[in-house]
């Protein structure tokens, strides 16, 4: 994070602090600083992004007890050295994936992000890598992700248009289209080529 976004570690570290004090303070005084701390770190997050302070709220706000990091799975699907992409409604590419539900497993959430959004049934197999967002994506969110990109394979099905995605395709290395790249970067496809070559991958992570 550079120096341009500190404000956006000091907006998140508040509300790290007022959640756990919210779930852990006892004295209603202190709750309702907590409570008043909480809203200044939405405040900082809309004033900074422009976005309206109700959706702060709900994205930044809505979680309870002791702050974690959200989980996002990203499936890596080859055939014939290509790598599987999904399009969506705005013309960007990425790899399947998307956050884990609370009631999946890792591996269950890979496999049903794959159905809705490419329409494949596939066996996840292997775990690429598991990153901090933050050190890889742009731009930066209010809350941290760890991205689990997983190596699968297709065992079934056939791509059919859905609510999150338009089209699905099979690229080259050195054929990518415009990505969309708060989700994958050429250099983290790049990563997933170099898993489904190797004859015995270590998975890496942050």
């Amino acid at each position: 994070m550079d120096h341009n976004e500190n404000w956006l570690r000091w907006a998140v570290e508040l509300q790290s602090l007022a959640q756990a004090g919210l779930f852990y303070g006892k004295d209603k005084y202190d709750l309702e600083r907590y409570e008043r701390i909480r809203e200044i770190s939405a405040e900082i997050i809309q004033h900074q992004t422009e976005l309206p302070l109700d959706k702060v709220k709900e994205l930044f706000c809505g979680d309870v007890g002791y702050q974690t990091p959200k989980l996002d799975t990203r499936a890596a699907i080859f055939q014939d050295g290509k790598i599987l992409l999904v399009q969506e409604e705005n013309g960007t590419w990425s790899l399947p994936g998307g956050w884990v539900e609370v009631y999946l497993s890792v591996k269950e959430n890979v496999i049903k992000e794959v159905k809705e959004e490419a329409g494949l049934d596939v066996s996840a197999d292997l775990v690429i890598a598991v990153q901090d967002r933050e050190k890889h994506n742009r731009p930066v969110y209010a809350y941290r992700v760890c991205k689990i990109f997983v190596l699968c394979t297709v065992l079934g099905g056939a791509f059919q248009e859905n609510l999150e995605t338009v089209d699905s395709r099979y690229f080259g290395q050195d054929e990518l289209p415009r990505l969309a790249e708060e989700k994958n970067t050429a250099e983290q496809i790049a990563m997933c080529f170099e898993a489904h070559r190797a004859a015995h991958w270590v998975t890496r992570f942050d």
